[in-house]
């Protein structure tokens, strides 16, 4: 399949590092126009740097926001204000204890990883619609089915994006718009990988046998038995992008390495 993205552009938040940079350079792969959206000016022009050395001549730009703020979308909105592709990629996780948690961790959870989205999607759908083609993704996870107890929080928040990315799809019904929700299971990405690497150093072990005890105590129902790769995300996202999904909306989108036991 060749997928030709040539023509669009596509804001991705949360862009510079991970599954985000991942899609990000998929996208540019595709003959996308790309705009990269980090919190600090340093690695937004570190990723912009990357980018364009491994594709060069890639339409880019990049905008220093945090999204998780709707001072931060506005600065987005400025720079971009307009695109034909959206991926809400945005959030983060942190591992806790739910008894120890105060209101102003989960609210703070809750803009990044939910609201950020929100106001993304309530500033570009309207636009692609009116042009009668587009398509928004939203990343959310297979914790927003298997809601871990270490992170509940975490895992609320990435029901609430099904939620929202369903609930668009059914109001831009008909336009010529998809929207979807892309979810990952463990995945090589920076957060991940960072907590793999420090558990491996204080146990004395190797990041691939940290994962390895990570999969079997947390996530044992994997199918394949491994962390899934930030590229191998990247390529459903992109996939769900192109015109060859164009009937495909609506969906929660597993790339999961089969650790959600269902057969929907």
């Amino acid at each position: 399949m060749n997928i030709e993205l040539k023509g669009h552009k596509a804001v991705v938040t949360g862009s510079t590092a991970g599954i985000g940079r991942a899609i990000a350079e998929g996208l540019v792969r595709a003959g996308a126009a790309v705009v990269i959206n980090g919190r600090t000016q340093k690695r937004v022009d570190a990723a912009l740097r990357e980018i364009s050395a491994l594709f060069p001549g890639a339409e880019l730009s990049g905008v220093t926001a945090d999204v998780a703020t709707a001072q931060g979308c506005a600065v987005l909105f400025e720079h971009a204000p307009d695109a034909d592709i959206l991926i809400n990629n945005a959030g983060t996780a942190v591992l806790n204890n739910f008894f120890d948690q105060d209101d102003s961790e989960w609210l703070n959870l809750f803009q990044l990883n939910v609201m950020s989205g929100v106001r993304t999607a309530r500033h570009y759908l309207p636009k692609m619609v009116a042009r009668g083609w587009g398509r928004v993704v939203f990343l959310s996870s297979e914790s927003g089915l298997n809601i871990p107890k270490e992170m509940i929080d975490y895992g609320v928040t990435k029901t609430a994006v099904l939620a929202v990315s369903r609930g668009l799809a059914e109001l831009v019904g008909g336009t010529g718009v998809t929207v979807n929700a892309v979810l990952p299971g463990p995945t090589r990405s920076e957060i991940l990988s960072n907590w793999m690497e420090s558990t491996a150093k204080e146990q004395g072990i190797t990041q691939e046998q940290a994962e390895q005890q990570f999969l079997k105590a947390a996530r044992p129902t994997s199918l394949i038995n491994r962390f899934a790769t930030t590229r191998e995300v990247a390529n459903m996202v992109v996939y769900a992008c192109s015109e060859e999904a164009s009937a495909t909306t609506g969906a929660a989108l597993r790339v999961d390495g089969g650790v959600v036991r269902s057969v929907a």
